[in-house]
C-alpha cells in the first residue's frame, strides 16, 4: 500500500470509529438534539419568525458562532482527556502510524457529526421556500459557513482537550478561547479603538466574517481565514501529542534535541505562515462569489454602462472618520469594498481614495467649503458615559466641475425591530453610488453641446401655411425660429436639418398625410373663425417623432421647448416628470398648500427633474417626457385637454386614481366617494375603473392598537390583523414585464377593478397587477377594520370570488376624447360680444369691458384637436387613490411603521420603462426590498412550526434506528465470523 494511500485508510478507519464512539453513547444524540432544539427556539420564537415576515432563514444563522462555540467544546472535550484518563493515549503513542493520522481523523469524526446535525435542519428553509420566494444563494452560503466555523471550533477543541486530562477543564477552555476568537471581532471590543484597528480586528474576529458569508457572498479571504484557523490548531494538537511522546530520556539526549527544535520550527513557521497569510490575503482584490439571486453585492452591468462612458477620470472619495458611531462603524469596511469594485470595473477611468478628514486639515476644509460636507454629531455610550462625537460618512463623487455628496442619511436604511433592537444596514449602495455617477455624468454633459451626446441624425420638420394664411403674430414667429435654427443647426455637426413643408401645396396632399399619421388638423383663433391654417413643428429621429408645442410664442420659449425635444434622442440628461397630485389646505387654514405624497416626490427626485405641474393653462410644459397624475380630482375641460393632447402627441400618461378616497385623521379611518374628472376619459380609451373596491383572503396586515385587560390594568399593544383591502400581490405581477417582474411582492391599498374594452382597435392592453382567485368586491364605505371581542379580524367572502385586475398598460393608436369637439382653449366670439354688449351700460363698465376685451385679445390663442396618437403613447393606469400616500406607506409599511418602499418602486419602474432608461432599474431591483412571507392565517403558522418539530426530531429517530440496525448489522457479521 502506498504511503499517502496508508494515511488516508487509517484516517477514515479512526474517523468512522469515533462516529461509531459518538453514536454508541448518548454523545451523539444529546449534540443533535441540543443543536437542533436550540436551533428551532431561536428561529421561532427568538427571532419571531412568523411576526418578522420576511422569506430568509437569517435567523436561523444570527445565533450560530455563539452556539457552536459551546456545542463544539461540549464535542470535543472528552477525546483526548478520556483517552489520557483511561491510559490509551500511551498505546496511540506506541503505534508506529504517525500522530496527525489520529488528529485527523478525530477531526473527521466530529465534523461528520456536525454535518449530519445541520443537515437536520434542512427542513426550515425548504419550508421557508414553500411559504415565500426564498433566495437559497445566502442559504447555501451560510450552511458553508457553518460547516468552516465549526471545523475550526472543533479543532481548538482538539487542541485544548490534547493538554489536559480533566474534561470540564478542556470545556472551559475550548470555551474561552474560541469566545476570544468571537467577542475579540465584536463592537463590543472594538468601540474602543479607532476605525482602522477596529477594522483590523474585525478581521480576526470568527463572528463578523461569518456575517459576510451568511448575506450571501463567498470570499476567498474568509474561507481561507477559517481553513487557516483550522490546520493551525490542528498542527498544534499534533505537535502537543507529539511532545508526550519524547520520553524524559530522549529530552535529556543530545542527539534528540536537534529533532526536537526541527518538531518546534517546523510547526511554528507552519502556523505562523498559515496565519499571515490572511494578511497577505487582505491586500489583493477580492476574490469572491456573489450567490445572492440578482447578484445583489456585485457590480451590474448598468453600472459598467455608466463607467464606460466616462471620458475623463472620474473621482470618489469616502470620507469616514476612525471614530464614529458603533452601528455605522461595521458599514465602513462594506462600502469601501463595493467603491474598490467600482475602480476596478472603471479600468483606469476612475479614482478611488478614502481619508479620514480629521487627520487632515487642508481636506477636511476642502469637504466644508467646496463640498459642503459637514461631520454629524452621533451620540455614542458605553457602561460609564455617553458623549457626543462628531464623524465623517460621506462619499463625494466628483466629475469635471461636477459633483455630487452622499450622506449618511442617503446610504443606511434603518429598521426597528423592537425599542431596543435598532438594525442598521446599507440601502442599496450599488444603485445610490450609481445614481450620483449618473447624476454628475448628466450634468456634465448637459454643460457642454447638445449633440456631443445625440448618437443620430435628427430632421426638424415644420409643417407651416404660407405666410397670407398666418396670423401676423405667427408670421413673426416664423421667421424668429428660423434664425434660431439656422444657429442650432451650425452646432450640430451636420447632424441636424430643417425643412419648411406647406400642408396646403399640391392639393392638400401632406395636409391628408400628416392628418392620418400624427393627427394634425388645421388650427384656428377662434371657435368661429375662418382663417383655418396648420402650423405644427416636429423633431424626428431614427423610428421616433416629438412635436414641439407651442407656448407664448417667443424666442425663449420655443429654445427651451427645442432643447427638451434635442434632450430625448441624446444620452446621459435627466428626464423630466410632470407630476400632478392634489394639494391638501394647511391645518388651520393658514400658510401654503402641502402635499400628502412627500415620499414619492422625493424617490423620483432622486433620479428624475419632478415638474410640478399646474394643467389649469390647459398644456403640459414643453419639457416633460411624461406625465404623472396622482390621486386626481374634478379636472375640467381645460384639465382633461391638457392630459388627452400630451397623449395624443405620443406622450406616456402614468395615473393613479379610482372613485374613491381615503380620509386619515388621527385615530379616524374613513372612505368617501370622489370624482377624479378623468372617468370618462379612461372609458373613451377602453380603461373602466369600477366604482367598487377589491377585497381579497390574501391580503397584507393592517396595523392596529388594541387595549387587553390584563389583571385589571389596560394594556394598549400595536396587532397585525387581516385586512382584505390591503391586497397582497405575488404570483398577479406579471413576470414578462419589468415594471412588475422584479417587484417581490406588492400592496394595493383600496384599489378598485379595472375592466378593459377589447374590442377598441389599435390599443393592446397588458395586465400588470392582479388579485388572486379569491378576491370579491364590496360597494361599502365602511373601511374600518372589524375587531371582535377577541382582538380578531373576521371577513368573509360576499358574492362572486375571482381575480381582478389592478394595474394595465394600454398602446396604441389612440383617438382624442376631443375629436368631435371643439377646443377648449379657443375664446368664443359670442362669449366676446356678449361682454361687451353688458358692459355698455355705463361708462365705468364700458371701460372695465374695454380693458377686459383688450387683454384676452391681446394674447394670440391657437389650437387645434390633435384627433389620434401615434403608436407610440401608452397610459399606465393603478386603480387606487392612496396606496403611494405618506400615511398609508407607513400603515403598509407593517408594526414598525418603517416606509413601504414597493409601491413607490412600482411607480418608478413604470417611469424608467416608459423612458427605456432600463439600467437603474435593474439596480433597483437589486436593491434590499424584503422578500415578505404571504398572509397566513395563525392555524397555518402553527402548523408550519409544529411540522418542523415534528420533522426534524422524526429526523433525529431515523438516525437512531438507522444506527441501531447498523450495530446489529454489524454483530451477526462478527458472530458469523466466529462460527466459521
Amino acid at each position: 500500500m502506498q504511503p499517502n494511500q496508508s494515511a488516508k485508510f487509517n484516517t477514515l478507519r479512526i474517523a468512522k470509529k469515533e462516529t461509531a464512539i459518538f453514536f454508541t453513547s448518548p454523545i451523539a444524540y444529546l449534540f443533535i438534539g441540543a443543536f437542533v432544539a436550540v436551533t428551532l427556539f431561536i428561529f421561532f420564537w427568538g427571532e419571531a419568525f412568523f411576526s418578522r415576515n420576511i422569506a430568509d432563514v437569517r435567523p436561523m444563522f444570527e445565533w450560530m458562532p455563539l452556539l457552536l462555540i459551546f456545542l463544539c467544546s461540549t464535542l470535543t472535550m472528552k477525546l483526548w482527556s478520556e483517552e489520557r484518563r483511561s491510559g490509551t493515549i500511551e498505546y496511540v503513542h506506541t503505534l508506529s502510524v504517525p500522530l496527525w493520522h489520529f488528529v485527523v481523523g478525530k477531526f473527521l469524526g466530529c465534523l461528520a457529526l456536525l454535518s449530519i446535525a445541520i443537515l437536520i435542519t434542512l427542513p426550515l428553509p425548504i419550508m421557508v421556500s414553500i411559504i415565500g420566494e426564498l433566495d437559497w444563494g445566502p442559504v447555501i452560503s451560510g450552511y458553508i459557513a457553518v460547516l468552516l466555523l465549526g471545523s475550526a471550533y472543533i479543532a481548538i477543541g482538539l487542541a485544548v482537550s490534547s493538554r489536559s486530562d480533566n474534561q470540564i477543564v478542556s470545556l472551559i477552555s475550548a470555551c474561552i478561547i474560541g469566545g476570544l476568537f468571537y467577542f475579540i471581532g465584536t463592537s463590543a471590543i472594538t468601540d474602543f479603538f479607532s476605525h482602522q484597528s477596529a477594522e483590523f480586528l474585525r478581521q480576526l474576529g470568527t463572528g463578523s466574517r461569518f456575517e459576510d458569508i451568511t448575506r450571501g457572498v463567498i470570499d476567498v479571504r474568509d474561507l481561507y481565514y477559517y481553513i487557516s484557523l483550522t490546520i493551525v490548531f490542528l498542527a498544534l494538537n499534533t505537535y502537543f501529542l507529539e511532545k508526550e511522546r519524547w520520553s524524559n530520556a530522549e529530552k535529556k539526549s543530545n542527539q534528540k534535541v536537534s529533532y526536537h527544535k526541527q518538531w518546534q520550527l517546523i510547526t511554528g513557521l507552519l502556523c505562523v505562515n498559515l496565519l499571515a497569510a490572511n494578511l497577505w490575503l487582505g491586500q489583493l482584490p477580492q476574490l469572491r462569489l456573489d450567490t445572492t439571486a440578482g447578484k445583489q453585492y456585485s457590480i451590474s452591468e448598468a453600472t459598467e454602462i455608466y463607467l464606460a462612458q466616462l471620458q475623463e477620470p472620474m473621482l470618489i472619495r469616502g470620507y469616514f472618520s476612525q471614530k464614529t458611531h458603533p452601528l455605522l462603524a461595521p458599514l465602513v469596511p462594506q462600502v469601501k469594498d463595493l467603491l474598490q469594485e467600482y475602480e476596478v470595473a472603471a479600468k483606469g477611468r476612475l479614482r478611488v481614495e478614502f481619508v479620514d478628514p480629521q487627520q487632515y486639515p487642508e481636506l477636511e476644509e476642502e469637504a466644508n467649503t467646496k463640498f459642503g460636507i459637514k461631520p454629524m454629531p452621533f451620540q455614542v455610550a458605553d457602561r460609564y458615559q455617553a458623549s457626543i462625537v462628531s464623524s465623517y460618512f460621506n462619499v463625494l463623487v466628483q466629475y469635471g466641475d461636477e459633483h455630487k455628496v452622499l450622506g449618511f442619511r442617503d446610504l443606511i436604511e434603518v429598521n426597528a425591530r423592537a425599542e431596543s433592537d435598532i438594525e442598521v444596514l446599507l440601502r442599496n449602495p450599488e444603485h445610490d453610488v450609481t445614481r450620483a455617477i449618473k447624476t454628475v455624468l448628466q450634468d456634465y454633459q448637459s454643460a457642454g453641446n447638445l449633440f456631443d451626446t445625440v448618437k443620430q441624425n435628427l430632421t426638424f420638420t415644420g409643417y407651416i401655411s404660407a405666410n397670407d394664411k398666418l396670423p401676423d403674430q405667427l408670421a413673426e414667429f416664423k421667421t424668429t425660429i428660423t434664425k434660431q435654427l439656422e444657429s442650432v443647426n451650425q452646432k450640430s455637426t451636420d447632424k441636424f436639418k430643417v425643412e419648411f413643408i406647406e400642408p396646403e401645396a399640391g392639393g392638400g396632399e401632406i395636409a391628408q398625410k400628416i392628418a392620418d399619421e400624427y393627427g394634425f388638423q388645421p388650427m384656428a383663433t377662434s371657435l368661429f373663425s375662418d382663417n383655418a391654417f396648420y402650423f405644427y413643428l416636429t423633431l424626428s429621429g431614427d423610428e421616433q417623432v416629438i412635436q414641439i408645442p407651442l407656448d407664448d410664442f417667443s424666442e425663449s420659449s420655443f429654445e427651451r421647448n427645442l432643447d427638451a425635444a434635442i434632450k430625448r434622442f441624446a444620452t446621459g440628461f435627466t428626464k423630466n416628470v410632470a407630476l400632478v397630485t392634489p394639494q391638501t389646505a394647511p391645518y388651520g387654514g393658514y400658510g401654503m398648500p402641502q402635499s400628502t405624497f412627500n415620499q414619492l416626490e422625493r424617490m423620483l427626485g432622486a433620479e428624475l427633474n419632478v415638474l410640478n405641474e399646474d394643467l389649469s393653462d390647459g398644456s403640459i410644459s414643453g419639457e416633460a417626457d411624461i406625465l404623472m397624475l396622482i390621486s386626481p380630482k374634478s379636472l375640467d375641460e381645460k384639465q382633461l385637454f391638457a392630459v388627452d393632447q400630451f397623449l395624443m402627441k405620443g406622450g406616456t400618461v402614468i395615473a393613479a386614481t379610482s372613485p374613491y378616497n381615503v380620509n386619515l385623521t388621527g385615530s379616524s379611518l374613513s372612505m368617501s366617494s370622489v370624482n377624479s374628472g378623468i372617468e370618462n376619459w379612461l372609458a373613451h380609451n377602453g380603461l373602466t375603473v369600477e366604482n367598487t373596491l377589491v377585497m381579497d383572503a390574501s391580503n397584507a396586515a393592517f396595523p392596529i392598537p388594541v387595549t387587553r385587560n390584563v389583571g385589571g390594568f389596560q394594556l394598549q399593544e400595536m396587532r397585525m390583523l387581516d385586512y382584505p383591502y390591503f391586497v397582497d400581490v405575488r404570483k398577479g405581477l406579471n413576470q414578462d414585464n419589468l415594471i412588475t417582474s422584479e417587484l417581490p411582492q406588492l400592496t394595493m391599498a383600496w384599489s378598485s377593478p379595472i375592466t378593459l374594452d377589447e374590442t377598441k382597435e389599435g390599443i393592446n392592453f397588458t395586465p400588470l397587477i392582479t388579485s388572486s382567485d379569491k378576491a370579491w368586491t364590496s360597494s361599502s364605505l365602511d373601511i374600518m377594520p372589524k375587531v371582535n371581542q377577541v382582538g380578531e379580524t373576521s371577513y368573509t367572502a360576499a358574492g362572486e370570488t375571482k381575480a381582478h385586475l389592478m394595474g394595465v398598460i394600454a398602446q396604441g393608436r389612440f383617438s382624442s376624447y376631443f375629436a368631435d369637439k371643439d377646443s377648449p382653449l379657443l375664446v368664443d366670439e359670442t362669449s366676446k360680444t356678449a361682454l361687451s354688449e353688458e358692459a355698455s351700460d355705463d361708462a365705468n363698465a364700458q371701460a372695465q369691458s374695454e380693458t377686459a376685451l383688450t387683454e384676452q385679445t391681446a394674447q394670440l390663442d391657437v389650437s387645434s384637436v390633435i384627433k389620434h396618437a401615434p403608436d407610440s403613447a401608452r397610459i399606465i393606469l393603478f386603480s387606487s387613490n392612496d396606496f403611494v400616500q405618506d400615511q398609508v406607506l407607513q400603515f403598509t409599511g407593517g408594526i414598525s411603521q418603517t416606509d413601504y418602499l414597493n409601491s413607490l418602486q412600482l411607480l418608478v419602474n413604470s417611469i424608467d420603462w416608459s423612458l427605456e432608461d432600463r439600467a437603474l432599474m435593474s439596480i433597483r431591483s437589486r436593491g434590499n426590498f424584503n422578500r415578505t412571507l404571504p398572509p397566513m392565517e395563525h392555524s397555518e403558522q402553527l402548523f408550519w412550526e409544529y411540522g418542523n418539530y415534528f420533522l426534524t426530531f422524526t429526523l433525529l429517530a431515523g438516525i437512531a434506528l438507522w444506527d441501531r440496525q447498523r450495530r446489529k448489522r454489524k454483530q451477526r457479521q462478527y458472530l458469523t465470523w466466529l462460527t466459521q
